[in-house]
């Protein structure tokens, strides 16, 4: 489930976001957006959301454009070392922040804070290896571009950026070693993700 509300921008991250909402488990009651930037998905989804961001002037901003919803709690903080509660959440996104981070230890913190048959999703940016992902790239650069123009495609001001260490091809094999299940999928524009639902408890 999402809330309705304007979306006051648009970029190759946000056009992922029908897609997350899409994974919310039914009678989520809290979520975790890591990588929150200015909260605009923590904003949009329903239930007891808390964001977590690095940098002062993303959650500054998030803070300030959620005042006057009690649901919604920024957290300014490292994400790898922050104090949050392990199974505390029963859905966990991210979107384009794990490139930020080691992309190993981010899976194994998400898979810890996530609740038994709790859903998590990473959208992220990996870079090309070979000629096969080359050729994928190449082929929707027309697409990207035409899409980035039409759609007005702006980053919020003082969003942080990185360029990706890992490969699609890494990214996929550290996915699948370490979340059992997870599935893969390569996205046109230039984007992946990852979605895992985590085992329930025997019984359960």
């Amino acid at each position: 489930m999402h809330r309705a509300g304007p979306t006051p921008y648009w970029n190759t991250n946000v056009a992922r976001h029908p897609g997350i909402f899409r994974t919310v488990p039914g009678g989520c009651g809290d979520a975790l957006d890591v990588g929150c930037g200015d909260g605009l998905l923590a904003r949009k989804l329903a239930g007891r959301v808390t964001g977590i961001d690095k940098s002062p002037r993303m959650i500054s901003r998030a803070r300030a454009l959620a005042t006057d919803d009690p649901r919604l709690t920024f957290v300014e903080g490292d994400f790898l070392t922050a104090d949050l509660p392990d199974e505390g959440y029963d859905f966990i996104c991210s979107v384009s922040a794990v490139p930020h981070m080691d992309f190993e230890a981010a899976l194994v913190r998400m898979r810890e804070l996530l609740r038994p048959a709790g859903t998590l999703v990473v959208v992220g940016l990996a870079r090309e290896e070979g000629p096969a992902e080359w050729a994928v790239t190449i082929a929707a650069a027309p697409v990207v571009r035409i899409t980035k123009v039409l759609r007005r495609a702006r980053e919020p001001e003082g969003m942080p950026v990185t360029v990706p260490r890992m490969s699609y091809r890494q990214v996929r094999a550290t996915a699948r070693r370490l979340l059992p299940g997870v599935r893969h999928r390569r996205h046109v524009l230039r984007r992946y993700s990852l979605t895992w639902r985590k085992p329930g408890r025997a019984g359960t």
